[in-house]
C-alpha cells in the first residue's frame, strides 16, 4: 500500500462546497482537504483542474457489476436481496459482501422475508450480525399489513432501515407502464400512477405506528412525494430515492415498444417528472441511485410485455446527474450528498464526503468531458439502457478506493 497519496491541482467537492487545492490521502484515509505541505514521501497525482469528489454509493442494485461501478466512479454499493437466491441466510451475506472486493465494497441488504415470499419474518438478527447493513423486501411490495408492521418493528429494534418497493401489487396487476395517453396508443396494460401513493401512504402509517426508520428505493409520483414531504416535516424517519431515468425520461419513451424504457416503477407523465425534478431541488428526494439491473437480449428484445423490467445504470449513474449542476437546478455539493454522502448517513456506511478522518473513496471527475452513451460499448455485463445513443458530459478519471488507485 502506498502510505501517502498527494491528489493536487483540483477542485475539491465539500458538503460547504468546492474549494481549490487537492486531497493528502495516509495509509488509506484522508489527511488533509484543501492546502496542505506536500510531504517528502508521497506519491503525487495531478488533477489538472478537474474535480476531486467523493466515490459514489449506490443504494439499491440488483448485481454486482465491477466493471461498471469502476467505470462510473462508484466505491460502494448497497445490493437488493433479490439475486440468483434470496440473501436469506449468513453464508450469503458474506459471500455478497466479499464479492466486489478489492475494486468495490458490496453493502448487501438482508431478505425481510423467507425467499421474499412476503409471508414470514427472515433470520434478520443474525444476518445483521454477518454484516447486512439493512433489510429489502425485494421487488415486489408486501401486501401483507401484519406482516409489514411486524418486519418494521423487528428491523427498526436492530437499529436497521427497511429498504421498500412502493407499489401497491394488487392495483398495478400485470400492468408493464403507467396508466395514460401513451399506454392506451401503444395499446399495452398501463396501471394507475396511484399504485405508489397507496404503497407509500399504507407504510408511513406503519412507521408513524413503529417509528421504525424505511427507504423507499424510488419514488416517481408527485402524489407519494407529497406524501413522503409531509411524513418528513412530521419527523418520521423516511427517506427515498430516485434514478436518473425517472427525473429525465417521461413514459413517452416506451413509445415505439423500447424494452430498454420498460423499468420497475415505470415511467411516469411529465407532471409526475417534473414534480420529481422539484423534489430533488426541494430536498423531498434524498439520494440518487442508478437502479442498476442488467439484462442480455434474452430478455429484453422480446415483446414490450415480455421483456424484463430494467436497466444498465451504473456508469451513467454520474454523468446523467451532472446536468442537474449544468441546468442549475443543485450545486456540485448537494449533488455529491445525493450520490454520497446521503447514502452513507442513511446506511452508516464509510465514505460519503472527504472530510479528514473518512476513508479515503474518491474519484477525479472530469465534468466537461464529451461522449456519447452506447449501450454495446458498456462496461456493464449488458447494456440496456433507456439512453443509448445520448450525448453527455462527465468522465471518471481517477477513482480511489481505500487510498488505491483502482482506475
Amino acid at each position: 500500500m502506498v502510505s501517502a497519496l498527494a491528489i493536487t491541482g483540483g477542485r475539491v467537492v465539500t458538503p460547504e462546497g468546492l474549494i481549490n487545492g487537492g486531497v493528502l490521502i495516509r495509509d488509506g484515509r484522508i489527511a488533509a482537504v484543501g492546502t496542505f505541505d506536500l510531504p517528502a514521501d508521497a506519491e503525487r497525482i495531478e488533477a489538472r483542474g478537474a474535480l476531486i469528489a467523493p466515490g459514489l454509493i449506490d443504494v439499491g442494485v440488483f448485481a454486482i457489476d465491477r466493471p461498471a461501478f469502476v467505470a462510473g466512479g462508484i466505491t460502494r454499493a448497497v445490493l437488493m436481496p433479490d439475486g440468483s437466491q434470496p440473501i436469506e441466510t449468513v453464508a450469503l451475506v458474506q459471500h455478497a459482501a466479499a464479492a466486489g472486493k478489492p475494486k468495490v465494497w458490496v453493502h448487501p441488504l438482508a431478505a425481510a422475508t423467507r425467499g421474499l415470499a412476503g409471508a414470514e419474518l427472515a433470520e434478520i438478527g443474525l444476518m445483521r450480525e454477518g454484516g447486512a447493513c439493512g433489510v429489502g423486501v425485494g421487488r415486489a411490495w408486501i401486501a401483507d399489513s401484519g406482516v409489514m408492521y411486524r418486519l418494521l418493528n423487528y428491523a427498526g429494534a436492530l437499529g436497521l432501515r427497511t429498504v421498500v418497493h412502493a407499489e401497491d401489487g394488487g392495483l398495478a396487476g400485470q400492468a408493464v407502464m403507467t396508466d395514460g395517453e401513451t399506454a392506451t396508443r401503444l395499446g399495452l396494460a398501463g396501471a394507475p400512477a396511484e399504485a405508489e401513493a397507496l404503497a407509500v401512504a399504507r407504510d408511513l402509517l406503519l412507521v408513524e405506528a413503529t417509528g421504525a426508520p424505511i427507504h423507499f428505493r424510488q419514488v416517481t409520483t408527485a402524489r407519494a412525494l407529497d406524501l413522503i414531504r409531509d411524513a418528513k416535516r412530521k419527523g418520521l424517519p423516511v427517506s427515498c430515492g430516485i434514478t436518473p431515468a425517472h427525473l429525465f425520461l417521461a413514459d413517452s419513451a416506451v413509445t415505439g415498444f423500447r424494452t430498454f424504457a420498460r423499468l420497475s416503477p415505470p415511467l411516469r407523465d411529465e407532471a409526475d417528472r417534473q414534480a420529481c425534478l422539484a423534489a430533488v431541488a426541494d430536498g423531498t428526494i434524498d439520494l440518487i441511485c442508478s437502479g442498476h439491473d442488467p439484462h442480455g437480449p434474452e430478455a429484453k428484445r422480446l415483446p414490450f410485455a415480455d421483456a424484463e423490467a430494467g436497466m444498465a445504470g451504473a456508469e451513467t449513474l454520474l454523468a446523467l446527474s451532472l446536468a442537474l449542476v449544468r441546468d442549475g437546478q443543485i450545486g456540485f455539493a448537494r449533488l455529491f450528498d445525493l450520490l454520497a454522502g446521503a447514502p452513507a448517513r442513511l446506511f452508516d456506511l464509510p465514505g460519503g464526503a472527504l472530510s479528514v478522518g473518512e476513508e479515503a473513496d474518491l474519484l477525479i471527475l472530469d465534468s466537461e468531458a464529451p461522449w456519447r452513451i452506447e449501450s454495446d460499448r458498456m462496461a456493464a455485463t449488458a447494456g440496456n439502457t433507456p439512453f443509448d445513443g445520448l450525448p453527455v458530459q462527465g468522465r471518471v478519471v481517477r477513482t480511489i478506493k481505500g487510498g488505491l488507485p483502482i482506475l
